[in-house]
């Protein structure tokens, strides 16, 4: 069987994503063949994989970084949030049902069997398996419930690091408190701490490494430092808060998001976010689109309550305000559907009703049971784009569009033939497509952003400008990696896995 390292936290948001990562892409380097695993993931942020299974992000950046193609086995359970007490419940990439809280729990016997075997049949393949927990590692009210955390490391037989996260405070609190509520039995699998998100000078927390060892018996294996712009996706949305009050320039192309309170795979825009004459501002209140030159609504969860949001929060004014023609609006998802006519829920996926939609695109779309979620390539059909630019993205909706009249603003080739997506404008500054990833081509990408910038009366820039952009993204994983070897104690943890510590 393959050994196992769990990467537990003392709260959600401390860097375990992040650390597993890291992990991966070091053990890849010194040959091991690793995979990640989390058995049950609670995430708005999705991917699509070759074979058409749906999973969380962040274990397909882990997948990336171990060097091997992402797979539902990896994120066998994953948990959509539709509202403050149920979710969507994606299992193996297909939706198995919606559950509130209590439901759900009542399911955990024959959902831990799909964890299981889910972890039985990556582990037979692999050298080493890397486990990330959720949440904290600690959370007393949920031992008889758990699917993610302790039970996964019994069953692999894993020793555990825990991650704290100094940059929120109350490190020690975070580290002895957790340690304390675990159980002797769990206790005993830790091999040590990792004090993630540091800032300032490094030495002056020498005497909190040694307070933290002496507290808990248990070595302080790395203080990571604080890194800017990681770049990597990211599982959760609260990463896009420090960007909502980024400034517009009049020498960069202005995109606005409109941060809806259910917003889906928000890292459609990560590589728009990263050109350097690009600013991307997520923005909650409607004042904040003022000069944007693009005005995104990207995906969401439950369409007809953020709809509902934009119009009682007055994004709708400015969306379809006369004369607001020179902005560019892009829908993504189910921004695309908001963009259109009507919505309508006749089989209850979101509660049923019908609702108007902005009225921006000549479509119209009924809410169906069944997901649509598909990896593709398309052609842009945006005025000024070269069809050439090639875009590889992938759908995921629960909705069929219908397009009553003009044009569609993507032509996605399948093996079978060809088929529309879409819609836009006759001008093509209204525009709205199902593709996600549909910034992530640099070809495309650039093609789009000069057309802004010629809007704006600024010169095009060449596309070697978005390649670059796109190898950086690229590099980032081992950018990353690089820190955390820098900065954690691998000896430990490759003795502690019976691997070799050389290389």
């Amino acid at each position: 069987m393959a050994e196992a390292l769990a990467v537990l936290g003392t709260a959600s948001d401390v860097g375990k994503s992040l650390v597993t990562a890291g992990l991966g892409r070091l053990l890849l380097r010194r040959g091991v063949r690793v995979a990640p695993f989390k058995a049950q993931n609670m995430s708005l942020n999705s991917f699509v994989t070759v074979e058409g299974g749906e999973m969380g992000r962040a274990q397909v950046v882990q997948a990336q970084a171990c060097g091997v193609r992402p797979h539902v086995d990896m994120n066998p359970i994953l948990l959509k949030p539709e509202g403050e007490q149920r979710s969507q419940v994606v299992v193996q990439g297909v939706v198995w049902g919606t559950r509130d809280a209590g439901a759900y729990f009542d399911d955990q016997a024959e959902l831990f069997g799909v964890v299981r075997d889910s972890y039985a049949r990556l582990a037979a393949d692999c050298e080493v398996m890397l486990i990330e927990g959720a949440g904290s590692a600690a959370e007393l009210n949920l031992r008889d419930r758990d699917l993610v955390n302790w039970p996964v490391v019994h069953m692999a037989d894993a020793r555990v690091i825990l991650v704290a996260d100094i940059d929120r405070g109350g490190v020690f609190a975070q580290v002895i408190g957790t340690l304390d509520l675990l159980a002797p039995p769990e206790r005993a699998r830790v091999l040590g701490v990792v004090v993630n998100k540091f800032r300032g000078d490094q030495r002056l927390f020498d005497d909190g490494v040694a307070i933290l060892e002496e507290r808990t018996g248990l070595p302080v294996l790395g203080v990571v430092p604080f890194m800017r712009e990681v770049w990597i996706d990211q599982e959760d949305s609260v990463v896009i808060e420090s960007e909502s009050e980024t400034p517009f320039s009049r020498e960069t192309v202005n995109v606005a998001v409109v941060l809806l309170p259910r917003m889906s795979n928000f890292t459609d825009l990560n590589a728009l976010a990263a050109e350097p004459d690009v600013v991307v501002r997520y923005v909650g209140r409607a004042r904040a689109l003022a000069d944007a030159d693009v005005i995104i609504l990207p995906g969401s969860k439950h369409v007809m309550q953020d709809l509902r949001y934009v119009r009682e929060n007055g994004f709708a004014e400015i969306l379809t305000l006369p004369g607001a023609h020179h902005l560019e609006v892009v829908g993504l998802c189910g921004g695309l559907q908001m963009l259109g006519e009507w919505i309508a829920d006749p089989h209850q996926v979101e509660g049923g009703g019908e609702a108007e939609g902005l009225c921006l695109l000549p479509v119209r779309t009924e809410l169906h049971p069944v997901k649509q979620t598909a990896q593709v390539m398309a052609q842009p059909l945006l005025p000024g784009l070269s069809e050439s630019a090639m875009v590889h993205g992938y759908e995921i909706h629960m909705g069929v569009t219908h397009r009553r009249r003009g044009v569609p603003c993507f032509r996605i080739v399948e093996e079978t033939g060809v088929r529309e997506d879409g819609a836009m404008s006759a001008d093509g500054l209204v525009w709205g497509t199902y593709l996600h990833g549909v910034f992530d081509a640099p070809s495309f990408r650039r093609a789009w952003i000069n057309r802004a910038r010629a809007r704006k009366g600024l010169a095009p820039r060449p596309v070697s400008d978005s390649e670059q952009v796109t190898r950086r993204l690229a590099s980032a994983i081992d950018r990353w990696a690089d820190h955390v070897e820098q900065h954690v104690d691998m000896k430990t943890i490759l003795e502690a896995l019976r691997l070799s510590v050389a290389g």
